[in-house]
């Protein structure tokens, strides 16, 4: 393995733009150009956001812990006022308000705070406040991020989500409920956007692969009353469903079952960025034998921006895959070509308008030549 160049090596940068940047004599003069001088501006204070991101983060979670946007969302409140509820000393309370106030979760007046806009979003987004507590476990994954990058830690996360590595008998009951109540409390926003930009008018059934406890079917079926729906996932996952009689329940395992036939449309919300190319290769190669002619899967979930890096999903998605072990973040060019594979045509990428949220892709099985 190649060692990493010392600090004080010569810098010389390819191209005749990073050159510049990298000359002290422009960095003068940037910093004396009005028009030069607000680009200098922004961008170093984007990269000091860069450096200071993981104590947001962090200030982020002890909002979200001591609960200081629920006591806000009461009204506006001191730091003094605030401190006995939160078993924090008011000098420092007064420090996380501030920082709070900093990153617009928080507004400041006088020397009252009350919740900002974006602090009103963080409590009434599904899942939010969850996915910052369950957050912990993929800080303390990236505690030595080079080890990370290098392949040689084992992940928490990995534990988190077991089932990514095909669980075998009964699970832990408290395990199952844990996992399953953060893919459902997330997985409406997941729903919403992704039946916002797609018609399933003409389908007869739909199968819900990995489905968990149901939430985008009780989406599907608020959009879609007619239309006749079934899940399939591990059976202690499938047993907390929360779903109408009429809704077809099977248990088991796409690692070691067939997919249960007579659906006309497959999806596949959130699933494959769990797994391997070798995984979701079997899962569409099923998805496609349990299909009949014509019948499409949908594949939805958060996808890498592969040429055009994404500042969401090529940061955080692709990073939290890489801690599950298993998963990969893949662009939707990458998905086309797996689903090629499998025999899919007709491929298509809808819409997105919160695509760190989700994305969504189309196929067909095609219909027999003649």
């Amino acid at each position: 393995m190649a060692d990493i160049p010392a600090p004080d090596l010569p810098f010389r940068p390819a191209g005749l733009v990073n050159r510049l940047v990298a000359s002290a004599r422009f960095q003068a003069l940037c910093a004396r150009v009005p028009g030069l001088r607000t680009i200098a501006r922004r961008e170093g204070a984007a990269l000091f956001d860069l450096m200071q991101g993981f104590v947001q983060s962090q200030m982020l979670m002890a909002l979200v812990e001591l609960r200081i946007l629920h006591l806000l969302a009461d009204g506006p409140a001191t730091a003094a006022v605030l401190a006995p509820r939160c078993g924090v000393p008011p000098e420092r309370l007064q420090i996380l308000l501030q920082a709070g106030a900093a990153m617009r979760l928080l507004k400041r007046r006088g020397d009252r705070f009350a919740l900002a806009r974006r602090g009103t979003a963080l409590l009434t987004v599904p899942g939010l406040q969850d996915m910052v507590r369950h957050h912990d476990v993929l800080y303390r994954d990236l505690a030595d991020p080079v080890a990370f990058i290098r392949g040689g830690t084992t992940t928490e996360l990995a534990d988190f989500w077991p089932y990514v590595f095909g669980a075998k008998g009964a699970m832990d009951p408290a395990q199952t409920a844990r996992y399953s109540r953060l893919m459902a409390e997330s997985q409406s926003l997941v729903a919403a956007e992704a039946l916002g930009h797609l018609s399933l008018k003409g389908a007869h059934k739909l199968l819900d692969v990995g489905g968990g406890t149901g939430v985008f079917l009780r989406a599907v079926r608020a959009r879609y009353p007619k239309l006749q729906l079934a899940l399939f996932d591990l059976p202690d996952v499938v047993a907390q469903a929360a779903l109408p009689a009429d809704i077809a329940r099977h248990g088991g395992s796409f690692r070691t079952d067939p997919l249960p036939q007579g659906a006309d449309v497959i999806s596949l919300v959130r699933v494959l960025y769990d797994h391997s190319d070798d995984t979701v290769r079997a899962l569409l190669a099923k998805a496609f034998a349990a299909l009949p002619p014509a019948g499409r899967v949908l594949i939805i979930e958060p996808m890498s921006g592969g040429t055009r890096p994404d500042p969401q999903t090529d940061v955080y998605f692709s990073v939290y895959t890489l801690a599950m072990q298993t998963g990969q973040t893949r662009s939707a060019a990458r998905i086309a070509e797996l689903l090629r594979e499998a025999g899919f045509n007709e491929i298509s990428k809808e819409h997105a308008d919160i695509p760190f949220i989700t994305c969504v892709l189309t196929a067909s099985k095609p219909q027999p030549a003649g």
